[in-house]
């Protein structure tokens, strides 16, 4: 089971890379500890601190011509990884 599945990368995580924080969607069942591993294995970085969050799926509604339809969009877990001070990551190497 691969734990991370992408690195969030919006303005809002992108100012927090600055201070040495980074934002990734992991699994839902992933752990803090199981984080840390799988970060510190795939990027060779120390990693300090992590926080989890859980993102409830919103409802959402589409207006068709048959009427309208509602679903719901899914729920998602992010974890926001710190790093030892010096340390970073870049995303944007194999590009």
């Amino acid at each position: 089971m691969n734990v991370l599945k992408r690195p969030l990368v919006t303005e809002k995580y992108t100012a927090m890379n600055e201070v040495g924080k980074y934002a990734f969607e992991v699994e839902k069942k992933a752990n803090k500890v199981e984080i840390k591993k799988a970060v510190e294995k795939l990027y060779g970085v120390t990693v300090t601190n992590v926080a989890t969050m859980r993102s409830i799926g919103k409802v959402k509604t589409k207006y068709t011509k048959s009427g309208s339809v509602t679903g719901r969009t899914s729920l998602i877990k992010k974890a926001i990884v710190t790093l030892k001070e010096g340390e970073m990551i870049d995303f944007y190497s194999g590009i």
